[in-house]
C-alpha cells in the first residue's frame, strides 16, 4: 500500500474529521500528532511515504527537505496558500503540491476575541478572581466612539469592519491597493496613508497576506506613531509585524499592548519574550482552528488524494 504521514495533528482529529473510506484500501495513513524541529528526524519518520500531509504553515517543506525524500510525489496542505512551502523545489522534482478549502469565520471571530481581551483585560480579571486577588483591580477601554484601523480590507478584514461598525466604532481601513470605493462598501473610509492610519487608530489589526511588500511593513518607525493606549493585534503572518520594534514598544509601554496569534517561530519557544510580557494577549496561532475549517480541510485532504490516485490530482498550487 501507499504510504501516507499526517504531520502535526495536535488535536489528533485529522481520521475523525473526514470520511477516509474512499483511500483506505489504497493508503496506508500514519498520524504524527509531535511537531518535528529537526529536519533530519522529520525525514527519517516519513521517508517511505509518497503522499505528506501538512497544517497550514506548522511544518515547512523547504529544498532540503524535499531533497530527503525522493519517495515523496503528493504534498497536501491545508488551504489554498502556504508560504511555507517550496514550489519550485517541488516542481523540480515530479512532485505535485495540492491545496484545500477550509470553512468559517474563525480568524474573524478569533481577532475580536484578542481585541475584547485586551480592551476589558480579561486574563488578568480572571487570574485575580481565580486567584483571590483584588476585586476589580483594572478599568476597561471602552470600544464605542473609538477608532478601529485596519491594514488590509480582504475577506477578513472586512468581516472584522462590519463587525467594529456593530460595536459603534469609526472604521478607517489602508492597504497599497485599496480603493476609496472599496473601503466604503465595507463600511470603512479610506485613510490617506499608512501613516495617518497608525497615528488615529485606537486598535490596529492586520489582515494583509505577506509579500515581499509587507514584510517588516510595521517597524520601529511605524510602532512609534500609533497612540500609547493604542493595541496592536495580529491575526495574520508575523513577519508583517517586525518583531523586535514590537517586543521594544511593548516593553517601554509606547503602546498599551498586543494581541498576537501569529510568531515568526512556531511552536513559540518556552523562554520567548511574547510568553511573558503583562501587555501580550497571545494565542498558539488558533485563528483558523475550528470545527468548521478542520472538517473542511480534511474532506479537502481525502479528496486530494482520491484525485492523485485516480490520475487526476486536483487544486494543484503552483
Amino acid at each position: 500500500m501507499i504510504r501516507c504521514a499526517v504531520l502535526d495533528d495536535y488535536q489528533q482529529v485529522a481520521m475523525s474529521m473526514a470520511d477516509w473510506s474512499s483511500v483506505a484500501d489504497r493508503v496506508q495513513i500514519d498520524v504524527f500528532q509531535r511537531h518535528f524541529d529537526d529536519e533530519a528526524a522529520l525525514a527519517a519518520a516519513i521517508a517511505d511515504c509518497e503522499i505528506v500531509v501538512i497544517m497550514r504553515e506548522r511544518t515547512p517543506f523547504r529544498r532540503s527537505l524535499f531533497e530527503r525524500l525522493p519517495r515523496l510525489k503528493l504534498l497536501v496542505t491545508t488551504g489554498m496558500r502556504n508560504a511555507s512551502v517550496d514550489l519550485a523545489a517541488a516542481s523540480e522534482r515530479g512532485i505535485v503540491v495540492c491545496g484545500t478549502r477550509g470553512g468559517g469565520e474563525g480568524t474573524t471571530e478569533l481577532t475580536w476575541a484578542l481585541i475584547l481581551g485586551l480592551a476589558r483585560k480579561l486574563v488578568q480579571e480572571n487570574e485575580a478572581l481565580r486567584g483571590g486577588g483584588p476585586w476589580q483591580q483594572s478599568i476597561g477601554a471602552d470600544l464605542t466612539g473609538k477608532r478601529l484601523g485596519l491594514l488590509g480590507l480582504g475577506h477578513i478584514g472586512g468581516n472584522v469592519a462590519r463587525i467594529g461598525q456593530a460595536f459603534g466604532m469609526e472604521v478607517s481601513a489602508w492597504s497599497q491597493n485599496l480603493t476609496a470605493d472599496k473601503a466604503e462598501a465595507a463600511g470603512a473610509r479610506l485613510a490617506a496613508s499608512k501613516e495617518e492610519l497608525l497615528a488615529g487608530s485606537d486598535i490596529v489589526s492586520v489582515h494583509l497576506v505577506l509579500s515581499d511588500r509587507t514584510r517588516g511593513l510595521i517597524g520601529a518607525r511605524e510602532l512609534g506613531l500609533m497612540k500609547p493606549t493604542a493595541y496592536l493585534i495580529n491575526t495574520s503572518r508575523a513577519p508583517i509585524v517586525d518583531r523586535d520594534a514590537l517586543i521594544a514598544a511593548l516593553r517601554e509601554g509606547r503602546i498599551a499592548g498586543a494581541g498576537l496569534d501569529v510568531f515568526e517561530t512556531e511552536p513559540l519557544p518556552a523562554d520567548d519574550p511574547f510568553r511573558s510580557l503583562p501587555n501580550v494577549l497571545a494565542t498558539p496561532h488558533i485563528g483558523y482552528v475550528t470545527e468548521a475549517a478542520y472538517r473542511g480541510f480534511f474532506r479537502g485532504v481525502v479528496a486530494d488524494i482520491e484525485a492523485y490516485l485516480n490520475g487526476s490530482p486536483a487544486n494543484v498550487l503552483g
